[in-house]
């Protein structure tokens, strides 16, 4: 259990780094102040688990009980304001991040819940959550469309990563090898779907009886 708790915290640590340099990247588009680099990474990379840990009862949340990962947003907002000026693509790279934190989060917000006592359902719905909330209020801070309400499989990611790792640990196998399940299937699903430009069938309006 040793180990999989100290995989499943290096994991969110990345996921954060990477969650909140997608949220500066938005900033730097917007050619915001450096506070704005600073709002866009801290709610973009705490914004989920505090959902999570409030829906979970876990109060204090996290970064109220340790700041570290206040404090690493924004020196990860602060390295992208002097940085993002380097980046030759920024919204293509922007987009390979999230699907990576995407993934991460998922599966380690799903961990957490599970850790927590939370049912077989409700993991697999915190997992989302934690991997989604914090781009919902990253795009909606930055001006953008929600990522969420356009056509690209998104949400869906989340739930394949999130789904598959509380499947794997309801089937017995190792932490470590859920963890990694969760977040290749939801990561390949995301990607594939950035690369061909899959999307989920959408409803089309039909006349009336």
């Amino acid at each position: 259990m040793s180990t999989l708790a100290g995989l499943t915290a290096a994991l969110d640590w990345i996921g954060l780094i990477v969650f909140a340099a997608t949220g500066a990247l938005v900033a730097s588009r917007k050619q915001m102040d450096v506070f704005g680099f600073a709002l866009l990474a801290t709610a973009t990379g705490i914004g989920g688990g505090t959902l999570r840990d409030v829906l979970l009862g876990q109060t204090p949340v996290a970064w109220v009980r340790n700041p570290a990962p206040l404090i690493a947003c924004v020196v990860v907002a602060v390295l992208v304001f002097f940085t993002a000026h380097v980046l030759q693509s920024r919204m293509r790279l922007l987009l390979w991040l999230d699907a990576a934190g995407l993934a991460l989060f998922a599966v380690t917000g799903a961990d957490l819940a599970m850790s927590a006592g939370a049912g077989t359902v409700a993991s697999v719905v915190m997992g989302v959550v934690t991997a989604t909330f914090g781009g919902i209020i990253r795009d909606i801070l930055g001006g953008e469309t929600p990522v969420i309400l356009s056509r690209e499989i998104y949400v869906t990611a989340a739930l394949v990563a999130a789904g598959v790792f509380v499947g794997c640990r309801l089937a017995g196998l190792p932490g470590s090898t859920a963890l990694i399940a969760g977040f290749m299937s939801g990561f390949v699903l995301r990607g594939a779907a950035l690369h061909w430009g899959w999307s989920l069938p959408r409803y089309r309006e039909r006349p009336g009886r």
